[in-house]
This record gives C-alpha cells, structure tokens and sequence, in this order.
C-alpha cells in the first residue's frame, strides 16, 4: 500500500474522529487511540489543533464523504473506524449500523 499523503492521514484522522463521536460521546478510551494515531502519523501542530477540535465538536457530515477515500486506502479506514468504535468496549447499535454502512459504501 502506498504511504499516505498529509491529506489522507488528515482525512483519516476526520473519519476516525467522526466514528468516535457515533454514540454522542468521545470516551477516554477513544481519546486516547485518537491521541496515538495523531503521534503515529507525525502531524505538525496546526493539524493536531484541528483533530483536537474535532474531538470537541464532531466533523460535519459532508465533509466525512466515503467516496472521497482512495481505493488503495480503503482498508485502513475502516479498520481505523472499527477499532476506535470498539476500544471502549461498549458498541452500540448505531455504531454497529454506521460500520457496517460504512463498509458497504467502501466497497462500491
């Protein structure tokens, strides 16, 4: 797989961040796999700014568009959505459903 661009990891970090925020809450467990993934992917400081204040007021909709995400990264997002829906232990239907349709919409 090719390496992710700044753009895609920033994309990623916004799909992540959404995902976390499914169940209308953003727990410690979830903070703290975002806050990883944001040190694993080396983001300068006005990129950490913006994935923090996603972690305060969830991404917009439009802006979290599947169809966007690169064939060759598909995988990684979804696997990135999935952990952090389920790092707290705690998976609720809506975001079981979200996964799942997120799924779908990767693989069209």
């Amino acid at each position: 797989m090719e390496a992710l661009s700044r753009a895609d990891r920033l994309r990623l970090m916004k799909f992540v961040c959404s995902f976390a925020w499914t169940d209308l809450r953003i727990s410690p467990e979830e903070r703290e796999l975002i806050q990883r993934l944001t040190a694993h992917y080396g983001f300068e400081d006005d990129d950490r700014k913006q994935i923090h204040d996603w972690l305060e007021v969830p991404p917009p909709p439009d802006e979290v568009d599947p169809t966007e995400i690169p064939r060759a990264h598909r995988e990684l997002f979804y696997e990135a959505a999935k952990q952090v829906v389920e790092i707290d232990g705690h998976v609720v239907p809506g975001e079981r459903d979200s996964l799942a349709l997120f799924r779908e919409l990767l693989n069209d």
